[in-house]
């Protein structure tokens, strides 16, 4: 049984070197598809913001989604990482913001 775990263990550990960066980069993907989607909503698709929030809930949840109406700007937060997106007009659309 030990040997079994021991087994299994290396091979989680494998696994997760070999997908290190992927790991790595997956925090920041929940608040820049929260930020850019809600954005998108918003703005785009002209939407009200309780129906956006719905919009864009996911299994693991935001710890923070704050909308600035005179600058059409979203900030989102969720496992530690902030992302902003901006509305920058009809033909262009939402953007992330560096």
């Amino acid at each position: 049984m030990k040997r079994v775990l021991l087994v299994l263990l290396l091979l989680t550990g494998g696994w997760a070197w070999y997908e290190r960066q992927a790991l790595m980069d997956f925090p920041g993907i929940l608040s820049a598809y929260s930020a850019k989607e809600y954005c998108s909503c918003r703005y785009v698709m002209g939407f009200d913001s309780q129906y956006c929030q719905g919009y864009v809930q996911q299994y693991l949840p935001l710890s923070r989604l704050d909308e600035d109406l005179q600058q059409r700007l979203i900030s989102a937060a969720g496992l530690g990482v902030e992302n902003r997106a901006q509305w920058l007009g009809p033909r262009e659309g939402c953007r992330l913001l560096p």
